[in-house]
């Protein structure tokens, strides 16, 4: 006799609807899914654990007494024209707790090995005007628009951006998908970053489902938050003034921080500035949606034109397509960082964490990649990012 688990039927609804599968897509695989979630008949174990493999469901969540309502640990200020985004994905749930555990578990390291506390996190004040708050961070993270202008490409001045962050101590997370699961793709609609604050490892999180140059903004808007010390998960929009006042104001922060107003009014344009997009886009490796909107603020152009390019710009942005392939020693270090790379590989060879731990940290599953990547850091193609 086959054993049966005992499950209530609502969970198997709560499941599909929670990753974000269909009913007809799940069915293909179990054919038993209309029995149980009517009620007509039970799973064995190992149906179950099969089930909640596919639906990225705790085992143990289908024994509770009813389906637990999971909810984002970190403020949500996210909107879409001043309109709130209904609830969480768990793409963007499961995003947000791995990198809660990078960051507790770098916190913990951290503070082993005797470092300070990072000077710049929780150290903006909004009673400080944009300018001076924008030209605080810029001298900080030595990230100045006018010497950015040498840089080619929007690619080789993100990655300039996201190595100068990094070397002040604050760990940024990019990637287009959960952890390493090429199935799970994140959603550029539904966020483009958030910031995790704490004193010794803040982490910002940058979805590279973005365009490069959005991209650029994303990381500038939560450097803002870190700055703050408060930690919240963005959509940043330029169009619409954002209804929360620490929102409107990181959005503020992140346009002078990028492309200061003083720069922009000296810009000469003629008569027609909208013409001249372009050419300041690619000068300040902004996107065009950024230029815009600082030209509306440098009295440029007024409202109604403003709102007639934005909208035109807007329409012609697509989500990049998700590259495969490639280096994957090169693609974790882009997703995680070097240096974060770096002390989970000593951690894990120097008995301060387990290699299970170390495994999920650095976003693999076999033992055997894990040594290829230590065998690189030995032949220093790992270079620490505090080295000069």
């Amino acid at each position: 006799m086959t054993l049966r688990v005992d499950v209530k039927p609502e969970f198997f609804t709560w499941a599909m609807e929670r990753s974000g599968k269909s009913r007809s897509q799940l069915h293909k695989r179990f054919k038993k899914l209309p029995q149980w979630t009517k009620g007509d008949e039970k799973p064995t174990l190992k149906q179950l654990e099969s089930f909640a493999k596919a639906t990225y469901a705790p085992l143990g969540y289908f024994f509770l007494d009813q389906p637990p309502e999971e909810k984002l640990p970190i403020p949500d200020f996210r909107t879409m024209r001043n309109v709130e985004i209904p609830r969480p994905s768990l793409n963007l749930l499961d995003t947000v707790h791995l990198c809660q555990q990078r960051q507790d578990w770098y916190h913990d390291l951290i503070r082993f090995m005797g470092e300070e506390k990072l000077d710049f996190v929780g150290r903006l004040n909004r009673r400080e005007s944009i300018e001076k708050t924008a030209k605080r961070m810029n001298d900080h993270f030595e990230f100045w628009p006018e010497k950015n202008q040498r840089i080619r490409t929007w690619k080789e001045c993100l990655k300039t951006f996201i190595d100068k962050v990094r070397k002040k101590g604050i760990m940024v997370m990019a990637n287009s998908i959960v952890g390493s699961n090429s199935h799970r793709k994140l959603d550029v609609n539904e966020f483009r970053g958030f910031a995790l604050s704490d004193d010794f490892a803040p982490l910002i999180f940058i979805n590279t489902a973005d365009s490069k140059s959005a991209q650029m903004f994303t990381l500038a808007h939560e450097l803002a938050h870190i700055g703050l010390g408060k930690s919240a998960l963005s959509n940043p929009d330029m169009l619409t003034n954002p209804s929360n006042h620490t929102e409107a104001w990181c959005n503020k922060v992140a346009a002078e921080f990028l492309v200061p107003l003083m720069s922009i009014k000296k810009e000469d344009m003629g008569d027609n500035p909208l013409q001249e997009v372009p050419r300041l886009t690619q000068r300040y490796k902004v996107s065009s949606l950024v230029i815009i909107r600082r030209l509306l603020d440098a009295e440029r152009i007024t409202r109604d034109e403003f709102e007639r390019a934005y909208k035109r710009e807007f329409r012609k942005f697509k989500k990049p397509s998700v590259q495969g392939g490639g280096d994957f020693y090169k693609t974790m270090e882009a997703r995680i960082g070097n240096r974060f790379a770096q002390d989970v590989i000593n951690a894990a060879l120097g008995g301060l964490t387990s290699f299970t731990d170390a495994l999920h940290l650095l976003g693999i599953k076999k033992m055997k990649t894990f040594d290829k990547i230590a065998n690189k850091s030995e032949k220093s193609k790992f270079v620490l990012e505090t080295d000069p």
